[in-house]
């Protein structure tokens, strides 16, 4: 099964739902049909701005919906938060909808690839970490040995 946080949505599928977003907003009433097709391309975009407006989109969505609305923009506001690597926030939005339907197999799958995300960049950021105290420690080390020299 593809990540579904890796999913990047085409250019020409995003305009398309922009378009229909936009010429509703300037008629002043735009559908939740058409507010929740933009929110949904636009999580799925590899721009971060996007998935921003994407998840505020999804957050009002979420305000104004109920019953199925609500639990689709809790799967779509998580998957928005993993992808700009909010993992915190995304896993408060996962466990929010497992407390309605604990048995949702693709949310526990979202679940599991938002944790192996966070294990994942947490051990890339200790390297990094280590990387910078080596790095330091040589310049230290050559500070020490230029000293001595003179």
């Amino acid at each position: 099964m593809e990540d579904v946080l890796d999913e990047i949505i085409p250019t020409d599928e995003l305009k398309k739902f922009e378009h229909v977003y936009h010429n509703q907003l300037i008629k002043g009433s735009v559908t939740d049909k058409a507010q929740f097709e933009y929110a949904w391309c636009l999580v799925r975009s590899k721009f971060p701005t996007d998935i921003k407006k994407g998840i505020i989109l999804f957050e009002d969505s979420f305000q104004k919906g109920s019953g199925d609305a609500k639990r689709d923009c809790l799967y779509y506001l998580a998957i928005g938060c993993a992808r700009l690597k909010e993992y915190s926030k995304a896993l408060q939005y996962v466990r929010a909808f497992l407390q309605v339907e604990p048995d949702n197999q693709q949310v526990q799958t979202l679940e599991r690839q938002i944790k192996k995300r966070m294990e994942k960049e947490g051990l890339v950021g200790m390297a990094m970490a280590g990387a910078i105290v080596l790095a330091l420690g040589g310049l230290v080390g050559l500070g020490v040995a230029m000293r001595k020299k003179s």
